[in-house]
């Protein structure tokens, strides 16, 4: 197994782009009251997917430990919860709409990567009371959080083309202010 290393910034890389966990981190990220509980909601989806996608551990038993571990947190937990349970049941929809705007096979998405992929697209598919810019942008700060070094680069354009067509609508609107 290789080695994660310091680049020029002293930050930790990893080979092929691989995740190294949390980077930074105010809570919330600077953000305040139902904003910040939905992005710390966001910020525990994407462990809890890539522990449900690693282990194949139940739903079930991930959101009962993520409750107990995280009781003291303020995060929406029905929007967690939500999220938690839909997108698995929601899988093949999901991935069958970002993976035509991948530039190689899903396996080779960094999991990490491929879960905040999942957020992003369900949240663009089944949540449009969630603006396309606040998906993408939770989806880059989450990339930024837990991805590879360039992640959210890639997040960015794959959920961009992906909202293109899941949320025309939306984005020319946007366009035309």
């Amino acid at each position: 197994m290789a080695k994660s290393e310091m680049n020029e910034q002293g930050k930790t890389t990893s080979p092929k782009g691989g995740s190294k966990g949390p980077r930074k981190g105010k809570p919330g990220g600077g953000r305040k009251g139902p904003a910040a509980a939905r992005h710390e909601s966001r910020c525990l989806l994407v462990q809890a997917l890539y522990q449900w996608h690693m282990n194949k551990d139940s739903i079930t038993t991930i959101e009962a430990q993520f409750l107990v571990d995280n009781e003291s947190k303020k995060y929406d937990k029905p929007y967690f919860s939500e999220l938690l349970h839909e997108i698995p049941k929601k899988l093949t929809e999901l991935d069958s709409a970002y993976v035509l705007f991948l530039d190689r096979t899903e396996d080779q998405v960094d999991p990490i990567e491929r879960a905040i992929l999942r957020i992003g697209a369900y949240e663009l598919m089944h949540r449009l009371d969630v603006p396309y810019r606040v998906v993408i942008n939770e989806a880059i700060d989450l990339a930024k959080n837990f991805g590879g070094e360039d992640g959210h680069k890639y997040v960015n354009g794959v959920l961009d083309k992906l909202a293109g067509r899941a949320r025309m609508e939306e984005k020319q609107r946007g366009r035309a202010k």
